[in-house]
């Protein structure tokens, strides 16, 4: 967020590790190992005993939803569960596979986007062994749609890589129905990195992952593994 270390933070609310975050003065937190956000929002609204409507209701199942992957993801908690059971006849959702389906078929839906702007969809860059490297994910019921489409990708991982002085850059196609992940390898150095932090063959600069499909689970932890013991 541009300007952060300007503004005036009074609380954070979060599903992920804690980062680089400095206050001048105590500011309350609430960070849950949960699969999404949402989750502990919805637990905020109801320890406050605020009433939640129904439009309210539908944005919180539809994000829980969407980052669990209807539960599918390895980051989904028995909370995610809980909330969406508990929101579900607030949000009027009567059958949530259906709900499901339809929210990630409009989600797969990237007809509509540059492949620049499908990189920077879902987007984070981090620090490994003082390296910058960005790792960017797309998830999808048509992977091949954007497989197809990688030379084009290629050229905006290449301009992304040089604009921002990265050591390397990853880039993960998730196939929400079979649930594996098809990263695109952009070079020697990524290839070199993903062949040994996953022990994976790359073809034709795709590397299968298999069920490997949370960054924040699997990916992240996985090279941080390899760039600590590679030392």
């Amino acid at each position: 967020m541009e300007n952060l270390k300007m503004m005036r933070v009074t609380y954070v609310v979060d599903h992920h590790r804690l980062g680089d975050l400095t206050t001048l003065e105590p500011i309350y937190l609430r960070f849950e190992p949960v699969g999404c956000t949402a989750t502990i929002l919805t637990k905020l609204y109801r320890e406050n005993k605020f009433r939640i409507n129904q439009n309210i209701a539908l944005l919180l199942v539809s994000a829980i939803l969407s980052d669990t992957l209807h539960f599918r993801s390895p980051t989904t908690t028995d909370d995610d569960r809980l909330m969406v059971n508990y929101l579900l006849p607030i949000a009027k959702i009567d059958n949530v596979e259906s709900y499901a389906n339809q929210m990630f078929a409009a989600k797969s839906d990237l007809s509509r986007y540059t492949m620049r702007e499908i990189l920077f969809l879902d987007y984070k860059t981090f620090i490994f062994n003082n390296q910058l490297w960005g790792v960017g994910v797309v998830e999808t019921f048509y992977p091949n749609n954007t497989l197809t489409r990688k030379d084009e990708l290629f050229e905006a991982m290449i301009d992304e890589k040089k604009r921002s002085n990265l050591t390397g850059i990853l880039f993960s196609v998730i196939d929400i129905v079979n649930l594996r992940n098809y990263m695109i390898i952009l070079g020697e150095t990524e290839k070199f990195i993903i062949q040994k932090a996953f022990n994976v063959n790359v073809q034709d600069r795709i590397a299968d992952l298999g069920s490997r499909i949370s960054r924040k689970k699997d990916i992240v932890p996985s090279l941080e593994r390899y760039f600590k013991n590679s030392n």
